[in-house]
């Protein structure tokens, strides 16, 4: 099983963007985290981070035919990210949409999420977290 995460602008700041609403782990580690958590449930990930939503986009048609699940954090693309929101109802398999804190918390302009009508669910406001339920969940969806 083949899994596609991707990672939406800024988050390559993990760690250093507002630890008090983020926390303090990095991307890396929260990669290294999902690898690790794959091996033990015996599937493969492909992982990206873009501060564009073009290769975000991108990399969503090129695995079209080759991950059984996405799990993706899009970032600022939450609220306008119209495109992107179009690319994940294409495709065939299950995408979750994954936030380390809770939007609906926060500003009232972020709580509107503009993916979460295309995705099939949603985990936030767990920190690093998040992306641990996600993979998880997605794995049982799809097996």
């Amino acid at each position: 099983m083949n899994i596609l995460v991707l990672h939406g602008p800024n988050l390559n700041l993990f760690g250093r963007r507002e630890p008090h609403i983020y926390g303090t782990t990095t991307l890396a580690e929260i990669n290294q985290t999902l690898t690790d958590l794959a091996a033990e449930l015996g599937v493969s990930l492909e992982i990206l981070q873009s501060n564009h939503e073009g290769v975000l986009i991108d990399k969503l048609h090129e695995c079209i035919d080759t991950a059984q699940g996405a799990l993706i954090n899009p970032a600022g693309l939450t609220q306008h990210g119209v495109p992107l929101h179009d690319a994940i109802k294409a495709m065939p398999f299950p995408v979750i949409e994954v936030h380390l804190s809770n939007i609906a918390a926060r500003e009232p302009w972020r709580s509107h999420s503009i993916i979460s009508p295309a995705v099939r669910g949603t985990v936030q406001g767990l920190g690093w977290r998040s992306y641990t339920c996600g993979l998880r969940a997605l794995v049982e969806l799809v097996s």
